[in-house]
């Protein structure tokens, strides 16, 4: 069939129509979810206000959470430090003590004052005695000598505010392979010598390799370890002619020489790795003193026409050249200055004095004596002093202030019992008694508990 133009051109506008129609629809269609898109961007009032709300209260809790934090953070007690490295990585980090790490990624255990504490109860008691240690000393060894009474055997030091672990003798002598100790000064490092070897002596017993002439100064070898510890008889830390027998009958005043210290300890310093050094009782014996081979003074020497200096004078100027000559020296081992220990002497001294008492003083039940506490006031004052010099050379000097601790153990002294069986022949029989140094086994043990845990843990 042939169609006009006419037909054409009616067919043309109805398609024409169609396709505006269909335009319309699509463009209705467009703007109709444009604007349901667009509205779906944006929250109702109501969602607004109840997010906001739960923000608010999110920040309230957050907020009030570490404000309860900071409180409970300022009420923490100060807790005092050995170790000032540690004190010095908590201020920088605000951390609390039980989050501290090392280096490492280690926990690093919580600190206090090692010194401060109380003895309590031991019931496990210690861990050698006489019978399986052979290096006690006769005057120390109060089992053996006849003491009568066993309590005092059954106590530990407890710091206050912290655990204090119980000397590992096997850890220790690992830690200390190929090293060299030294405990250098009167008879109290002695006694306290004959307690460390006894100790490690339970895993490996302990070869004498020298001794001086009189038996005062010794050294001793660990094979398995290469492990070597030294006595070193030095009572004054500086130059003395001592005039006195072993059982402390002196023929003549000390000859003390204040500007040079002992070359016993100084030339045999440089080679060691660890030491504790100490001195204090035997300044209070009668002394001559001299500088530059010169007499200038003395202490209690009255038969004499020389000026009475003191023994305090004579004490505070040997400490400041010992503790002078140690932190300006560089030495890249673990320096200890240990305090002077109290006696326990009661009516009298070492020639009719006793110490009977067979349990530990509770704190706040004993006070110092005049003359330690003298000796103790100059040596924190020094020491002090010579550990601000030492930190500046990175040399590593620590304080062991064992006075404290050891003035609350009345009952650890041999006291008669310095002698064997003292009143075997006569029960009333007058002896000597040693009111200063300490029974082996006995409280002296517990110096080694707090040395390891400054070394191993601090």
């Amino acid at each position: 069939m042939k169609l006009n133009w006419k037909d054409c051109w009616s067919l043309k506008k109805q398609n024409h129509l169609l396709v505006k129609l269909t335009i319309s629809i699509l463009l209705m269609g467009l703007a109709f979810r444009l604007f349901v898109f667009k509205s779906e961007e944006f929250t109702a009032p109501s969602d607004l206000e109840t997010s906001a709300s739960a923000d608010v209260d999110r920040a309230e809790v957050v907020t009030e959470e570490a404000k309860a934090g900071a409180e409970a953070e300022a009420k923490q007690p100060v807790v005092s430090t050995v170790d000032d490295d540690v004190s010095e990585y908590e201020d920088q980090n605000q951390m609390p003590q039980n989050e501290l790490e090392d280096q490492n990624g280690m926990p690093i255990k919580e600190k206090c004052n090692l010194f401060i504490g109380d003895w309590v109860p031991n019931p496990s008691g210690p861990v050698y005695t006489n019978a399986t240690c052979p290096l006690i000393e006769g005057h120390q060894n109060c089992m053996r000598n006849g003491r009568p009474d066993s309590g005092y055997l059954y106590w530990r030091w407890k710091p206050r505010d912290c655990e204090l672990t119980q000397f590992d003798p096997e850890n220790f002598l690992d830690m200390m392979r190929n090293k060299t100790w030294a405990l250098i000064g009167d008879s109290i490092s002695r006694n306290h010598v004959q307690s460390f070897l006894c100790i490690l002596s339970t895993v490996e017993q302990a070869v004498e390799v020298y001794h001086d002439e009189e038996y005062r100064s010794k050294r001793w070898h660990f094979p398995s370890y290469n492990f070597t510890v030294s006595a070193i008889w030095s009572p004054f830390l500086a130059k003395a002619a001592i005039f006195e027998d072993y059982n402390g009958v002196s023929t003549s005043e000390v000859e003390l020489h204040l500007d040079k210290l002992d070359k016993k300890w100084t030339e045999q310093f440089p080679n060691l790795d660890y030491m504790i050094i100490s001195t204090g009782k035997w300044f209070l014996k009668s002394s001559i003193y001299y500088e530059n081979d010169t007499v200038v003074g003395c202490h209690y020497c009255p038969k004499r026409n020389l000026t009475e200096l003191g023994f305090d004078f004579a004490y505070g100027k040997t400490l400041r050249s010992v503790l002078d000559f140690i932190a300006t020296s560089k030495h890249k081992g673990s320096i200890f200055f240990r305090t002077a220990t109290p006696d326990h002497f009661e009516h009298g001294d070492w020639h009719n004095g006793t110490c009977e008492k067979t349990d530990p003083f509770k704190e706040g039940e004993i006070e110092l004596n005049y003359l330690t506490k003298i000796l103790r006031d100059i040596e924190l004052a020094e020491f002090e002093k010579a550990s601000a010099k030492a930190a500046e050379n990175g040399v590593n000097l620590k304080l062991l202030d064992f006075t404290s601790l050891s003035l609350l153990r009345p009952d650890g002294h041999p006291g008669p019992y310095r002698e064997f069986q003292p009143f075997a022949k006569d029960k009333n029989a007058r002896v000597q008694k040693d009111c200063l140094h300490w029974c082996l086994p006995g409280p002296i043990d517990a110096w080694n508990d707090l040395i390891m845990e400054m070394i191993v843990n601090r």
